[in-house]
């Protein structure tokens, strides 16, 4: 197996395969459930495409809270057949799937009253960790009660007139954009063709069954037609505006957006060693360490304006201020904010007649013969999701395949990554880079730095750190382009990397160095390079603007001025 490079030219590849020959299946959806399907078929021996109409984790996929989680809340609805196939999820992703893209982290949970909270909440956590150890999802230290005295220790911003003791426990974490990024390299190592850019237009039939698809080549205006013997749609809010193609079809189930934003922080705001879960009037808090920023979040309020750029509001921002400041010492400002990032959540709603519902959380259903449609679910359960929708597309294959692997094939750069991690002080020295830059790249990477490396061999100065972003080589703009399918700024600064939210001016002053660096791959004119710079700079102005705004309807406006 290769390592399957997104190069430049490898889009226009597939796109060509796609169009010569029949699928097996083709996957609508580039987030993690498409991405997860197209390896999930790949790997079963089938013949795949998968189709993205913008940026592979463009959409919800790259605005998730990024964590990998059993969802201790979910005890509480007694959901416990979810919470324990989650916390498998998450034992497979630390352990053998994706070990240098997902961490343990140790979480706080403070406790307000005395008693019979401590034994309640205990409680919970303690069937938390006994389900992750008896669905083979352990790999993580089990809980331990604190007293006030140790959970100051551990999380020296709280006030101490804000708790009387807490309660630590792990869950786990993930850069979202990239594990999706590496789930659609690993497709693509395993034979599957990949293209981002793409817009399904419509569908080809014969009679009732659907026998393919009509697509658009964004970057090029190409109109195409792609022939499959089965079609699974994965396009999570995007759902039933694929639906909508299927003239006379209806779906036996909905989804309905809701918006879920999120604060970064630098870390030096926040006095604390772990990460830390509050409740609130209405749900709960989630503080999470984040190299060197903490995210804050989320809301949970309906969402039915543009799904494409859906934009947080002052209320919005404010709300998440105000609750976390309820448990810390020194109040967080605006000021204090340095990048905000809203998503969309797609919410199941079925029929009551639905035969085709896999449990509480994700659905699957046949819109008609040939097409598959799977939707809800949660990030940490992707691989389930894509199993299961890939299981129902094969029945309609008519033909003998091979079961579901996913759970034993690793992602590309994790095989032997504790080997490499252990051998980071030579790397170092091999490569002239401090250990702290090695451990920065094998996090991302994985056993991938090699390919890194590489560039920095051919060509020294990448070695040097980004202007306006210190915090990446300049070889990690080069590799985003060069391998990982990254055709636009955006796509960049925003999914390949972070300098969109982790950079006090969100990434302004990094534009212009990162769009040089990406020009000469990507071909592009001076005249390519200053509409990129502007376009993404017009963004982030726009973002910021929204942010002032007081409703979602003018925070919506004011978003989509720069689309």
């Amino acid at each position: 197996m290769n390592t399957a490079a997104l190069s430049p030219l490898s889009r226009s590849a597939a796109l060509a395969s796609m169009t010569a020959d029949e699928l097996d299946v083709l996957v609508i959806g580039g987030g993690v459930v498409g991405a997860g399907a197209a390896l999930d078929a790949a790997t079963r021996g089938l013949s795949v495409g998968l189709l993205e109409a913008r940026d592979f984790a463009s959409g919800t996929s790259s605005r998730s809270s990024k964590l990998i989680h059993g969802g201790l809340r979910y005890l509480e609805m007694l959901d416990f057949g979810l919470v324990r196939e989650a916390l498998r999820e998450r034992g497979l992703l630390i352990q053998r799937l994706a070990p240098h893209l997902v961490r343990p982290v140790p979480f706080l949970y403070p406790l307000r009253h005395r008693a019979w909270e401590r034994l309640y909440a205990g409680a919970g956590v303690a069937l938390y960790d006994t389900l992750a150890f008896s669905g083979r999802g352990a790999g993580l230290p089990r809980h331990r009660h604190l007293s006030r005295t140790e959970a100051l220790r551990a999380f020296p911003a709280l006030r101490p007139d804000s708790l009387v003791g807490a309660i630590r426990y792990y869950d786990a974490q993930v850069d979202d954009a990239r594990h999706t990024m590496f789930l659609v390299r690993t497709a693509a190592a395993y034979g599957a063709q990949v293209a981002a850019r793409t817009e399904v237009t419509g569908f080809r039939r014969d009679g009732r069954r659907v026998v393919g698809v009509r697509a658009r080549d964004l970057e090029t205006g190409a109109e195409l037609e792609i022939r499959a013997r089965t079609v699974i749609n994965a396009t999570g809010v995007w759902t039933s505006d694929i639906q909508s193609l299927m003239k006379g079809e209806r779906g036996q189930f909905k989804i309905t957006a809701s918006k879920g934003i999120h604060l970064v922080v630098p870390r030096d705001r926040i006095a604390g060693h772990t990460g830390m879960i509050l409740r609130t009037a209405t749900s709960v808090l989630f503080v999470i360490p984040w190299d060197r920023h903490w995210i804050v979040g989320t809301t949970d309020t309906p969402w039915s304006l543009d799904k494409a750029h859906p934009a947080a509001s002052a209320p919005d921002v404010d709300y998440l201020l105000d609750e976390v400041n309820k448990a810390i010492r020194v109040p967080l400002t605006r000021a204090d904010v340095q990048g905000v990032y809203a998503g969309l959540r797609p919410l199941l709603s079925a029929s009551a007649e639905i035969t085709a519902k896999l449990s509480r959380e994700h659905a699957v259903d046949r819109l008609a013969p040939g097409l598959v449609l799977v939707a809800g679910g949660k990030y940490t359960t992707y691989r389930v999701m894509a199993k299961d929708a890939v299981d129902a597309a094969v029945a309609d294959l008519g033909t003998r395949v091979p079961a579901s692997c996913t759970d034993q094939v690793p992602l590309l750069g994790a095989a032997g990554y504790r080997a490499a991690w252990n051998r980071r002080a030579q790397l170092g020295r091999r490569a002239g880079l401090p250990v702290g830059r090695i451990e920065h790249l094998l996090q991302r990477y994985g056993t991938l730095i090699d390919e890194v490396l590489a560039l920095i061999d051919a060509e020294p100065s990448l070695a040097e750190p980004l202007d306006g972003a210190p915090g990446h080589l300049r070889a990690e703009i080069v590799y985003a382009v060069t391998a990982e399918g990254a055709r636009h700024l955006d796509d960049v600064l925003t999914r390949r990397t972070r300098i969109s939210i982790e950079t006090p001016d969100r990434g302004v002053t990094a534009a212009g160095a990162a769009a040089d660096l990406i020009a000469g791959p990507l071909g592009w004119t001076a005249a390519d390079v200053a509409r990129e710079v502007a376009a993404y700079r017009s963004r982030v102005a726009a973002e910021r603007a929204a942010q002032e705004q007081p409703d979602d309807l003018s925070a919506d406006a004011t978003r989509l001025a720069a689309v």
